[in-house]
């Protein structure tokens, strides 16, 4: 049975999932200069993606986002797996953040005018942790849930599991 995603992690799936979506279609149309510019970029915080032509790096990159993108407007993706891939795909962008010069200020991690447009990862990053709890939250409702009932028919409580 497929478990539809929460109300709740509805709108982040879909607002996240949009702007993927939009921003690796965006790449697979780059021209050489733009995927010259994002593959160096790339290279200054990452130096081992310097043995991947920036073309094919530009359109991996695409690939990559339009899959996440995919992966969290589509309803039969749980949303933890979802999250998943948001979080290891965010982090890497996060990081550029962290190791590009110029894009914090000075000792600390606020962002500098051209380190704006960097630091909304840190969106992306948030939204992809809050998603890896959305299994543990439905299963710990679950059992709330489960010890209520037992609470209620028995007039008692147990620890774990009910024994009656």
């Amino acid at each position: 049975m497929v478990q539809l995603p929460e109300a709740r992690d509805l709108a982040p799936r879909l607002a996240t999932g949009a702007f993927l979506l939009n921003s690796g279609l965006t790449k697979l149309r780059a021209d050489e200069a733009t995927a010259q510019a994002v593959h160096g970029m790339a290279c200054v915080a990452y130096p081992f993606l310097d043995r991947i032509p920036a073309e094919r790096f530009t359109r991996l990159l695409a690939c990559s986002e339009l899959a996440l993108g995919g992966a969290l407007l589509a309803p039969f993706v749980p949303t933890r797996l979802a999250g998943l891939g948001l979080t290891g795909f965010a982090g890497g962008l996060f990081g550029l953040y962290l190791r590009l010069p110029g894009m914090r200020q000075e000792g600390g991690l606020r962002p500098t005018q051209d380190g704006i447009p960097l630091a909304k990862d840190s969106w992306l990053l948030g939204i992809g942790l809050g998603f890896l709890g959305a299994a543990g939250r439905r299963k710990r409702a679950a059992a709330a849930r489960y010890r209520h009932a037992c609470r209620r028919y028995h007039g008692h409580h147990h620890r774990g599991r009910c024994r009656c």
